[in-house]
């Protein structure tokens, strides 16, 4: 597999289920509607957990263009990448959201909350301030990345060789771990998008699909889940490059 169809696919799958899992909740009538932000969190969890182990092999399982984005700043991917996995992020996002509406849209079209509809798809404040909103996303993905930075797998000492082993799918564990942290401890303001591709790509989506009572799809907000990411990636490698160099 290409890392540019690891990338699509593993973004895909992360926004099929994290978006599916809101649906689940958010949606009328379906098996877990109303069972809350606790079966969210965790859902987003293993959605990243399981868009990981598919592509890790084949691209390093970014999933997200803020990881891209900082890992080049990081000088720990070729700036040349930077832009064919943030396009197939985008794609595969908007693919999953897709795959969303397509298993759901019987429940879509009865549910009449146009907010729980959008939420579905893409992110949004519970207090409308750009600057607050903005800095949620600051600071949710500077901890998603300065995790990305730090993580490591265990090292087996031979002599003076440190050889490092790796996890394998197990190495995805600890990411979907601080997903669900972010998400408990600091996605009450903005819902978490702490990523470009689940939040542009599936709004975009939201737009053109037919949904009744579906609303708009508040564009007004959109640059927010992209520009607030990429800063908190930016802002947690200069953190990360001034602790190397103390």
């Amino acid at each position: 597999m290409t890392e540019f169809m690891a990338e699509f696919i593993g973004t895909m799958i992360l926004v099929l289920l994290g978006d599916g899992v809101v649906a689940n909740v958010c949606l009328n009538r379906t098996k877990g509607h109303d069972s809350g932000w606790i079966v969210i969190t965790m859902g987003w969890g293993f959605a990243v957990f399981t868009g990981v182990v598919v592509c890790q092999e084949f691209s390093g399982a970014h999933i997200n263009p803020a990881v891209t984005v900082g890992l080049a700043a990081a000088n720990m991917f070729p700036l040349a990448k930077v832009a064919v996995f943030v396009t197939a992020q985008c794609l595969g996002g908007a693919m999953g959201a897709f795959l969303v509406w397509l298993m759901y849209r019987d429940h879509f079209d009865i549910s009449t909350d146009q907010g729980a509809i959008l939420g579905v798809f893409c992110t949004g404040p519970e207090i409308r301030k750009p600057v607050s909103n903005i800095i949620s996303e600051i600071i949710g993905t500077f901890v998603l990345l300065m995790a990305v930075l730090y993580i490591s797998g265990p090292k087996v000492t031979a002599g003076a060789t440190d050889i490092k082993v790796g996890l394998g799918s197990l190495g995805a564990i600890p990411i979907a771990f601080v997903v669900m942290s972010i998400g408990l401890s600091l996605g009450g303001t903005t819902g978490y998008a702490i990523n470009p591709a689940r939040d542009l790509g599936p709004r975009l989506v939201h737009a053109l699909v037919p949904i009744k009572n579906k609303g708009k799809s508040d564009w007004g907000y959109s640059w927010i889940p992209v520009v607030g990411p990429l800063l908190g990636a930016l802002l947690a490698v200069i953190v990360y490059s001034i602790g190397l160099s103390l």
